[in-house]
């Protein structure tokens, strides 16, 4: 990808699209074949032929936002070369700014794993566990450089991980924050929990405005 901040049009399917606006709206058990045909301007029918059921549908729906965000976050890490300080402030800034992309699509993902399958919930966690090692891995290899000092990485990159999640809970685009703003603090926030000794600004952004409601 030309530039890992940039996550620009989402890739859904028109189908996918209008479950996700549906089970954020009302939730995955508040949501029926029918009115997400309707979101999607399709017959019941029309869908059941792109997806056998509702369970395909919101795995279809989390499976993308997941790869999406794994994919960021890999060139994120890739970007920083071998310097595990810039590598865990691309990872952090990734993935603030892909809570406030994908506000939608975190959201479901976060609250409906209650209502995946066994199947599809064992997956869902292995790629957030996939996520949250590629934190802990970098503050490992911060502490061996000396550049931090973090007793327990393992904790540090949950709580890392839940701080970016939250994100996509208060977050709007039309706030009195902009998205370089809350870059900014939760990298502040971030480098305070693995005691970081260096003082990073994070990278370039087009200035998209956003904030707190």
């Amino acid at each position: 990808m030309s530039d890992w901040r940039d996550f620009g049009p989402d890739t859904l399917s028109p189908p996918l699209r209008a479950a996700l606006v549906v089970f954020a709206r009302h939730g995955y058990h508040g949501a029926s074949i029918r009115t997400i045909a309707e979101e999607a301007g399709l017959s019941v029918p029309g869908l059941y032929h792109h997806y056998r059921s509702k369970q395909v549908i919101l795995a279809a729906v989390v499976d993308t936002a997941m790869a999406e965000m794994l994919s960021h976050t890999a060139a994120a890490c890739e970007d920083a070369g071998d310097d595990p300080v810039t590598r865990f402030d691309n990872l952090v800034e990734c993935l603030a700014r892909f809570h406030m992309a994908r506000r939608d699509q975190a959201f479901v993902a976060s609250t409906e794993m209650r209502s995946m399958e066994p199947d599809v919930r064992d997956h869902h966690i292995a790629q957030r566990d996939s996520q949250q090692a590629m934190i802990e891995k970098t503050i490992r290899s911060g502490v061996d450089s000396g550049d931090f000092a973090c007793e327990h990485p393992e904790d540090a990159a949950r709580a890392i991980s839940s701080l970016c999640v939250s994100i996509a809970s208060w977050y709007r685009p039309d706030g009195p924050l902009t998205a370089d703003d809350v870059v900014a603090r939760h990298l502040d926030f971030a480098r305070a929990m693995v005691g970081a000794g260096r003082d990073r600004r994070p990278g370039p952004d087009s200035s998209r405005s956003g904030g707190l409601t």
